[in-house]
């Protein structure tokens, strides 16, 4: 697939680059650490199982450079400031908040041979807003619910987002693309992984049905499942289970998710571990944005 870059990001390109130098400090001492052995790689779980979570469609609204709005390529992953943990606001000289329940991201990328962590590896992550809307495509002035992290050597990689609405004709989820690296990230290499997040059913209705902001939640969640869900319904119960987020909290405080991301290197990135064609929702297809 060829990666272009929007027009109008071009003066962001540097901008990438600064959140790079800026973390440069950060990742000498955590790789000074673990060369002298103190201990924070962590040790091979051998004990524990992990599924490779399977390739699902970054959908219509990926925002990393591979499709366009208008005739234009849109690309966030250019622009300076990307790389952060809040992802509620918009950066970069977009504009606008996203409102909604506030979720506490923890997300542990993971070499699925052996459930080991994966280190220094880019994660970029972007979901809807609380009735079901895009930043940059649906809400063009806004960019807000997209952000990258760099994984450490055995930690999560955390954000702070809002809980995602539900829109007509796809389960609740969150979108992820995971990077070998920040640079291959930025420069449109093909991700390692492009997948996508399950959000319980439980929580979703509880969520939907005391919070106001999420005022098509309950309609759209009595009209979906994930045996019909057109992304979720290929996959098998332990994928399922492995890609469905475990939340903590209610609908009044917000709530704390946690996932482990298990990464096949080893598998074929040829034809076969292309994202499935189509759309991720009624509407646009993925070529149209």
């Amino acid at each position: 697939m060829t990666h272009h870059y929007h027009e109008q990001n071009h003066a962001h390109d540097a901008g990438f680059a600064e959140d790079l130098t800026r973390m440069l400090g950060r990742r000498r001492v955590l790789a000074l650490l673990g060369g002298l052995g103190v201990g924070l790689a962590a040790a091979p779980a051998s004990a524990l199982e992990c599924v490779a979570l399977p390739w699902e469609t970054a959908g219509p609204y990926p925002g990393d450079g591979s499709n366009s709005k208008a005739g234009r390529i849109v690309n966030v992953l250019t622009q300076e400031g990307v790389i952060r943990e809040d992802l509620r606001a918009s950066f970069g000289g977009f504009s606008g908040t996203a409102d909604g329940l506030r979720l506490d991201l923890e997300l542990t990328l993971q070499d699925a041979a052996g459930c080991t962590p994966l280190t220094g590896h880019a994660l970029y992550i972007w979901g809807c807003d609380a009735t079901g809307n895009y930043s940059l495509y649906d809400i063009p002035e806004a960019n807000y619910l997209r952000g990258v992290g760099i994984s450490d050597a055995d930690g999560p990689v955390r954000f702070t987002t809002i809980f995602p609405g539900c829109y007509d004709g796809r389960w609740p989820h969150i979108h992820f693309e995971v990077f070998a690296s920040a640079a291959a990230a930025v420069r449109g290499k093909a991700s390692l992984l492009t997948a996508q997040i399950v959000l319980p059913e439980t929580d979703c209705a509880a969520v939907y049905a005391a919070d106001a902001r999420y005022s098509n939640g309950s309609r759209n969640l009595g009209r979906i499942t994930l045996a019909s869900d057109n992304v979720f319904r290929d996959n098998s119960e332990a994928e399922i289970r492995q890609q469905t987020l475990t939340l903590s909290g209610d609908p009044s405080r917000g709530y704390v998710g946690r996932l482990t991301i298990p990464v096949d290197l080893s598998a074929d990135r040829g034809t076969g571990m292309e994202p499935p064609a189509g759309g991720d929702r009624r509407g646009p297809s993925p070529g149209d944005g």
